[in-house]
């Protein structure tokens, strides 16, 4: 009998990591603390959907995402996605408008007691939307008298339960703000919802405008090239993206006009040439958050191998049988053990591709890195310029807590950096070992 590859039996689904939440009170703002999905399985690989072994009719918010865009000179627009399960299938916006309430209040920065605004969102049919996948949510909020920015904290609860998601947004009102406060990206013909992620499929329609009018051109600068995976957790050499990157070709676009990105890499939007800030949207395969092409399923093996195993896979004539060899040598030959383990960590790989992706795809992000090898974290506590992740137990470690400082950067306004130290060895090494003997589940 033929063998089939190992490869065959990757899974294909992706599902998201933040779920039920919690609050903690910390200057006047609560301090955002999410847990993983599921609450409690944290050890577990995270899947795209919840547990089917739960009820049929159980509600589950598992992810939520948010952007805002200027409206006009007295209102903003903000938008939020929510991964939303009913059971183990999708929740549709008539199910979420039924089961849900969302309010929100505006402070004026982290740790302030400073209320700029405060109400609730109508959940009803003028603004509960189906997002692809997700329910979608918009607003309009009164840009706050005399203020720069505030940071806006929803609420999304389930009345009659004790279950509730947090999402906080910094939100610039006026002054210095950035081309993706005032330009949103649309993709596949839509005229009325931003594309919330920072990565397009190549050939799809893609639109940069604003929500007020008076368009304008764009200036566009492309790149071609292949930014470095984040580098392990206790390698405190900086690992800062080229200052010198230099654009494969520049080109203006007209916003407002359908455009056609046919080649995959960084496409690099800004208003002008001196511009310090700009909208970086990525441009991938047809595939993408999932890998396919055996070269590149190399490539995030880079965290749990040494560099001689990378070496010898990249030097063999068939990538696929080479894969097969790697994961069939790691497991002792036991078939069934590596394609688990390949299912598992691609899973991750895929899902930090659909959580992270940046300038450069979410695997290769410090969020990704860590997100591949120790899952996702048991809370996420955020303030201004840092997100802590935090671990109840790794390896043999309890309240293990991972830093990221907020950095600047002119390709996305999200982008975040780890904090490294050498003490992460007893944590990060027995969580490479498990995955190299299969133990990960």
């Amino acid at each position: 009998m033929k063998k089939l590859s190992l490869f065959m039996f990757i899974l294909t689904g992706i599902g998201s990591w933040m779920g039920c939440t919690t609050t903690r009170q910390v200057g006047g703002i609560p301090e955002v603390q999410s847990a993983p999905a599921g609450g409690e399985r944290s050890g577990r690989v995270v899947s795209n959907a919840p547990d089917t072994q739960q009820s049929t009719s159980e509600l589950q918010l598992l992810n939520i995402h948010s952007k805002f865009l200027n409206l006009d000179s007295s209102s903003v627009r903000v938008y939020y996605f929510v991964d939303a399960y009913e059971g183990i299938s999708r929740m549709t916006p008539e199910s979420f408008k039924k089961n849900f309430a969302i309010n929100y209040v505006i402070y004026s920065d982290y740790g302030s007691r400073d209320r700029l605004g405060y109400g609730n969102i109508p959940v009803d049919q003028a603004n509960v939307f189906q997002a692809g996948e997700r329910v979608g949510i918009w607003m309009d909020v009164k840009k706050p008298a005399n203020k720069e920015a505030g940071i806006l904290l929803t609420e999304i609860t389930q009345p009659g339960t004790l279950r509730k998601m947090l999402n906080d947004l910094q939100v610039r009102f006026r002054g210095e703000q950035r081309t993706s406060d005032r330009y949103g990206v649309f993709v596949n013909g839509e005229s009325t919802i931003p594309h919330d992620r920072h990565f397009v499929r190549i050939g799809q329609p893609v639109t940069l405008k604003k929500l007020s009018g008076n368009q304008g051109e764009l200036v566009v600068s492309y790149y071609n090239h292949v930014f470095d995976p984040a580098i392990s957790p206790m390698n405190t050499k900086a690992n800062t993206m080229s200052e010198s990157l230099v654009p494969d070709r520049t080109f203006t676009v007209q916003a407002g006009d359908d455009l056609q990105l046919e080649q995959e890499g960084l496409y690099y939007f800004r208003t002008d040439t001196l511009s310090k800030d700009g909208i970086g949207l990525l441009v991938t395969d047809n595939r993408f958050p999932k890998l396919t092409m055996p070269e590149k399923l190399v490539e995030p093996l880079r965290y749990m191998s040494t560099n001689q195993e990378i070496s010898t896979i990249e030097a063999a004539d068939d990538f696929k049988k080479s894969l097969d060899r790697y994961w069939l040598n790691l497991m002792g030959g036991n078939q069934e053990l590596a394609r688990n383990s390949i299912r598992n960590y691609y899973s991750r790989v895929e899902e930090a591709n659909q959580l992270f992706t940046s300038y450069k795809e979410g695997w290769k992000t410090d969020k990704g890195m860590l997100f591949i090898i120790l899952g996702p974290p048991d809370r996420v506590q955020k303030s201004k310029d840092k997100e802590v992740w935090v671990y109840d137990r790794r390896a043999n470690a309890t309240n293990v807590n991972f830093t990221f400082n907020r950095k600047t950067n002119q390709f996305v306004d999200d982008h975040y950096e780890l904090v490294r130290y050498v003490e992460y060895q007893p944590i990060w090494y027995p969580s490479v070992e498990a995955w190299r003997n299969g133990s990960i589940r």
